[in-house]
């Protein structure tokens, strides 16, 4: 499957595994941590996901052109990656991240330099790929890369909650995912008294390893300050990551392509010859933004995993057995990734050989499909639970009516087969068709797009606590497939432009 790669690609995939760890360990315990920190609902929690997860990728616009102007972008990355690791030290700090908008502005830390990182070097695996001799390997070649930076992935919600549950249990607490936010609600006199005689204090006594707590009040805040103070800490698993990455980087970077050596003489080229190229280079650029305008839905559903999604699991899903914990459920998606890629590599290879493989647009537009499958079995799956506030208000639904955790881990294993058509078959599309000096800042705007829907994410949280459970999944049904229908109808024109 590595054969005749550029030897800088795999050292690339390693360098960029941090940046996956540290984003998978936001993806399972960003949006819990700020509800229970800050004791704020799924929709404010929502709000502020949004936009730390789309300034990550807005922000990749900003660092890619300034990678692209100093033609410096080695030590773009560099910096981006230092700038990461501070934001991540900045939020494992309790005595510092005492409001959601001292928590928003570490966060923002963490995006500009995701922001300097991100296109960049993917835009230096896109230029490995510029030269005849591994110029038709370039989509599995991001395929790769794309499953190599996953393996970090793989590990970090398992070690952020080993962190935070190990703190949790130092205190003399045991994990449990439904009781920071009974414990908020039991301190602001939300709870009904039938509820506190039952379910809390059953909850709060199996919590404290068999103990009756005589103090209630006492109880939830030791309890709240166990578990906010662990997620503190658990952020610091995404430092050593980082600094990781940061090592490989600098011992590998001379083996990575050099952007200042691929500037063309404009010597000799007649004036024709210019417009021409002008025409193209506008051609290319409409082409790009067509695609970015359809892949924006994409991640307004797919990003979902960290909120709606991560909610139902909190709120809906049995736990036990391998899923024991809620943030478990963001380690499916890299793992899929990591074991479905090189077999989505053979089936392409093996269609290329006979001259079937479709295009890269096509393939994008197969994958809004078959996320649009994904969350329709969610609406199936979902059907007949009761609204959010109904399971607000009776303390936690019980477990015999929770849905099997089988339900999301089929739903993650579909979303990510659509992510390996779209994701990184979208880099590959995107450094084979932008221009080449405009390389990092079209790696930028296809970050863009995906910080465009990343932007509305809060609306999935807003229609899970106010509507149906089953209508919320339809409404993502629904966008992926008018996308698809969308990006179908412009394959021919995408595929003329990327010859």
């Amino acid at each position: 499957m590595l054969s005749k790669h550029p030897k800088g690609l795999i050292p690339a995939a390693l360098a960029n595994m941090g940046e996956r760890f540290g984003f998978y360990t936001m993806m399972a315990i960003l949006t819990l941590f700020l509800m229970s920190k800050f004791n704020i609902s799924g929709t404010e929690a929502g709000v502020l996901y949004s936009i730390f997860y789309g300034a990550i990728y807005v922000l990749a616009l900003v660092g890619g052109a300034i990678a692209d102007r100093t033609q410096n972008y080695k030590g773009t990355i560099i910096a981006g990656l230092i700038i990461m690791a501070t934001g991540y030290v900045l939020l494992a700090m309790p005595v510092l991240i005492t409001t959601k908008y001292i928590a928003l502005a570490a966060l923002l830390v963490i995006a500009f330099g995701n922001g300097l990182f991100k296109g960049n070097l993917q835009a230096l695996v896109g230029q490995m790929y510029d030269n005849d001799e591994y110029r038709s390997k370039r989509d599995s070649g991001f395929q790769i890369f794309y499953m190599f930076i996953n393996i970090g992935a793989m590990f970090a919600p398992f070690l952020a909650t080993w962190v935070r549950n190990t703190f949790v249990r130092m205190q003399g607490f045991e994990y449990n995912a439904e009781a920071p936010g009974l414990c908020h609600q039991f301190l602001d006199g939300k709870m009904a008294e039938d509820v506190v005689a039952g379910r809390f204090t059953e909850l709060a006594t199996t919590v404290s390893n068999g103990n009756v707590p005589a103090n209630l009040t006492d109880f939830a805040n030791n309890y709240l300050e166990a578990f906010n103070t662990g997620f503190h800490y658990a952020f610091l698993t995404a430092v050593v990551a980082m600094s990781i990455s940061l090592l490989i980087f600098l011992l590998t970077k001379r083996i990575l392509p050099n952007p200042k050596s691929k500037v063309k003489s404009t010597n000799n080229i007649s004036a024709e010859e210019i417009k021409q190229d002008a025409r193209e280079i506008k051609q290319r650029i409409y082409a790009l933004l067509a695609v970015f305008g359809v892949v924006i839905f994409f991640w307004f559903s797919f990003h979902q995993n960290g909120l709606t999604l991560t909610m139902f699991a909190k709120d809906y899903t049995l736990l036990g057995g391998v899923f024991n914990s809620v943030e478990i459920f963001q380690s499916i998606n890299p793992f899929l990734v990591v074991f479905l890629t090189p077999l989505v590599i053979a089936i392409f290879s093996a269609l290329a050989r006979k001259g079937k493989e479709p295009s890269t647009p096509k393939k994008i537009a197969i994958g809004m499909g078959i996320a649009a499958s994904a969350f329709a079995l969610m609406s199936i799956g979902s059907l007949g639970l009761p609204l959010f506030k109904d399971v607000e208000a009776m303390g936690g639904l019980p477990d015999a009516e929770r849905i099997t955790p089988w339900l999301l881990f089929a739903t993650y294993f579909i979303l990510t087969i659509a992510e390996l058509f779209i994701s990184p078959l979208g880099l590959s599309f995107v450094s084979k068709v932008a221009p080449q000096h405009m390389q990092g800042l079209m790696q930028g705007g296809w970050l863009t797009a995906t910080a465009i829907g990343n932007s509305s994410l809060f609306l999935g949280a807003m229609m899970y606590e106010n509507i149906s459970i089953s209508v919320t999944w339809t409404v993502f049904v629904t966008v992926c497939v008018i996308s698809m229908l969308v990006m179908l109808a412009m394959v021919n024109w995408l595929e003329r432009v990327a010859k």
